[in-house]
């Protein structure tokens, strides 16, 4: 199923920790068996922004694409994008038109109504998805953050002239993902649907290097240690069935070079640290080089 790279697809929400920077590198660690055509499925068990199922498919050939993510109002935007394009489209332009004509002030108010509407109205619908893709272009820094409760959290960002509606891509995301299978689920439960001829990429939420640096609130689960103790079991028993493995996450040796966590959780496999540009913590001066890992069993 693949898509004519001079398509452009980009990812349709902005995404914390997204792969679009990284895409050069991570492609040179991509298995042998996806270049060559022998993978027949793909599967993403952390979706996200989705920057890396978007390269896959315009770069390579895959029978089959499986897409989960745990959070419910995310997968909501894919389907309705995959299924109502249009409707969606819709309702996108209207709130663009309604949005961008208010000074900065109105936009605010506009910002927190439509803000407190969608924690009290979330449902499997276009309008749902409409305000999410909303508060995403408009929320500081593109974040997605829950409380406990599961209530998006993230603040007003002042953006001049955001791009709410970018009718092009949705139209070809649409296109892309017309049998893409997209599930909201545990990670888990991908299991059945791999076997020898899998690609499976893991983005999970990383863990976090301080404490001012913790972007693991996409959903109100929190991925803790033990997660990513259970996450490497799973990453264990899918290796066991022959599929092609390969895991990001941050690297805790850039604050603290005694931190051994991921070297010693997957020492069975291959480790690589790469260098990303990233925030390290809530400081506006530390964005910088920083390394990151991946994580493959090939």
């Amino acid at each position: 199923m693949k898509q004519e790279t001079r398509i452009g697809l980009k990812p349709v929400v902005k995404w914390a920790g997204g792969k679009r920077q990284l895409l050069s590198i991570i492609d040179k660690n991509l298995p042998i068996e996806l270049k060559k055509g022998e993978i027949k499925t793909y599967i993403e068990p952390f979706l996200g922004g989705g920057a890396m199922f978007f390269h896959i498919v315009q770069n390579y050939n895959v029978e089959k694409v499986i897409l989960n993510d745990i959070n419910k109002e995310l997968m909501n935007v894919y389907r309705v994008i995959r299924d109502d394009v249009n409707s969606l489209i819709k309702y996108l332009k209207n709130v663009e038109d309604e949005y961008l004509y208010l000074n900065d002030e109105n936009r605010k108010k506009y910002f927190y109504n439509k803000r407190q509407d969608y924690n009290m109205n979330k449902k499997e619908d276009v309008e749902t998805a409409g305000k999410f893709i909303f508060l995403n272009r408009t929320c500081f820094n593109g974040l997605y953050r829950v409380n406990k409760k599961g209530e998006f959290n993230v603040p007003y960002g002042r953006y001049k002239n955001p791009t709410i509606l970018d009718e092009v891509n949705l139209t070809n995301v649409s296109l892309v993902l017309k049998d893409v299978k997209l599930y909201s689920v545990d990670f888990e439960n991908i299991k059945k649907y791999v076997d020898d001829k899998t690609f499976v990429y893991f983005d999970p939420p990383y863990r976090p290097l301080d404490a001012t640096s913790n972007f693991t609130s996409y959903s109100r689960s929190q991925f803790n240690d033990d997660e990513q103790k259970r996450l490497k079991n799973f990453y264990e028993k899918l290796d066991k069935k022959g599929a092609k493995l390969l895991l990001s996450n941050s690297d805790p040796k850039n604050t603290d070079v005694n931190d051994d966590f991921f070297d010693k959780l997957y020492r069975d496999y291959n480790i690589k640290r790469v260098f990303a540009n990233r925030m390290i913590n809530s400081n506006g001066n530390n964005r910088g080089k920083v390394t990151e890992l991946l994580i493959s069993n090939y």
